[in-house]
């Protein structure tokens, strides 16, 4: 994993190698040390048997996100800018999650080879965040992914064959979805660096843009590519693999995706309306509604873009806003959140529960997606909701405790847990970054991102003392 992140920190350099990488010597440096660290791991363990019980990958899964993104932050730590190790580790921390949420200003004149680490790193997360979703967390009974079909939910020696030809299938899905980006990208008239940069954010519901107004820059046609392509990203990649391998339509029979689909068609028209209502001004209806549709895909998958400043729209604007940060994209996705699936299984309980109330003795089915759903489903989901709530309790409190105000607080634990990127307010909102808050309150936020990553219960068992004892 060393060696393949320093082969990925080259990248900046050969990519920018006739338009020049200022930070050259600080990725070479920076590469080195990771591929050094690498070769040394593999000098230190090749002689150990590789015994993938759920304890140690528990503790690979917590640990690697960590130090990847401890070891991603020295391009910007070494870089001719003086970025401080806090900065560094957190923008590489919102990176690798995807998580968008930025301390750097002045994008528009940045470093082109920082710029394009920062992409890079979000590319990475997504699709790391997608082979964990479908291979590794199903291993470890924690997620939404023992819900749905796939052939990677166990690690044996029959499994491992399948498991390479779904992990090949899921990459080539990904490099297409992002070549596909930076061509529409270029053809409506991005520069081919802004296309390269965006698709990459894109495909990865990450958000990172090239510039201060981030997506505000570009004009309604660009907005709605990125639209597009952030809801490619924000649907179950598995089923992508299922499609092209002769499933034709199960994508748009899953309940997840059709409730999804769903949430985006029907929120932005009343937003939009809700807009026209309140304005002052004359309203142009298309061209509003077309930066409604962007900033709500934003907000739901995750992502992190922003046209404009959504938090200026009005009271239930804000509002609304604030509620969809819950909300996420489908499980098996590169978007974050609390995920759709899991607000369905609460409908699901929510009526069996109504039904229990009505008919005591009524044998009740409990299905979803055509499958049977668990009572140890149901549990699971039960301890997410209740340590995710709890989660976003003690980053409020403790973001609080620095004297920062309650909004920029509870919205900067929330889009830290769900990995939305920007929170709303005056320090942190759509129009601002993360640069003003404490060093401590960084160092807060990033510990989030991952807990927020790794679906929090992974974090979770792992900082418990039973993890240890047994």
């Amino acid at each position: 994993m060393f060696i393949l992140l320093s082969i990925f920190m080259t990248l900046p350099v050969h990519l920018l190698a006739f338009s020049g990488a200022p930070n050259a010597m600080a990725f070479a440096k920076s590469a080195a040390i990771v591929c050094g660290l690498g070769i040394l791991g593999i000098l230190c363990t090749y002689r150990q048997p590789r015994d993938l019980k759920p304890r140690f990958m528990f503790v690979l899964t917590v640990s690697s996100w960590l130090i990847v993104a401890l070891l991603s932050a020295l391009p910007f730590y070494l870089s001719n800018h003086g970025i401080s190790m806090t900065d560094a580790f957190f923008e590489s921390t919102s990176g690798i999650t995807t998580t968008g949420a930025t301390v750097f200003s002045g994008l528009d004149q940045m470093d082109p080879d920082l710029l394009l680490w920062r992409s890079i790193l979000q590319w990475m997360g997504g699709i790391g965040i997608i082979g964990m979703f479908v291979a590794v967390l199903p291993f470890l009974r924690v997620g939404g992914m023992r819900l749905f079909s796939t052939e990677s939910s166990e690690w044996t020696d029959k499994a491992l064959p399948r498991m390479k030809t779904l992990s090949r299938s899921l990459l080539f899905v990904y490099v297409v979805l992002t070549a596909f980006g930076v061509l529409i990208y270029w053809l409506s008239g991005m520069t081919l660096f802004d296309a390269f940069n965006h698709s990459l954010t894109s495909i990865s519901t990450g958000g990172f843009s090239t510039s201060d107004q981030s997506m505000g820059k570009f004009n309604d046609l660009i907005l709605l590519e990125s639209t597009l392509l952030m809801i490619l990203g924000s649907l179950p990649f598995f089923l992508y693999v299922r499609e092209i391998h002769g499933q034709h339509g199960v994508l748009f029979r899953d309940q997840q995706v059709r409730l999804f689909l769903a949430i985006l068609f029907v929120v932005p028209v009343l937003i939009t309306l809700y807009r026209w209502w309140v304005s002052p001004i004359p309203f142009n209806p298309l061209h509003n509604y077309v930066a409604t549709l962007f900033n709500v895909t934003s907000v739901i998958t995750t992502t992190g873009y922003a046209s404009e400043d959504y938090s200026t729209w009005g009271p239930l604007a804000f509002v609304v806003f604030f509620f969809l940060m819950f909300v996420g994209g489908c499980s098996g996705s590169t978007a974050g959140g609390m995920k759709i699936f899991r607000f369905q299984l609460s409908l699901i309980i929510l009526r069996e529960q109504l039904m229990r109330l009505l008919h005591p003795r009524a044998v009740l089915s409990r299905n979803f997606n055509g499958r049977a759903v668990s009572d140890e489903i149901i549990s699971s989901m039960i301890a997410y909701t209740f340590i995710f709530l709890l989660s976003l309790l003690l980053i409020t409190v403790a973001l609080a405790a620095m004297e920062l105000d309650f909004i920029t607080a509870i919205t900067g634990a929330l889009s830290a847990l769900t990995n939305v990127g920007p929170g709303l307010g005056d320090i942190i909102g759509p129009a601002d970054n993360f640069a003003p808050l404490p060093d401590a309150a960084k160092w807060v936020l990033s510990i989030g991102m991952l807990m927020g990553r790794l679906e929090v219960l992974s974090v979770v068992i792992v900082l418990s003392p039973a993890f240890w004892r047994g």
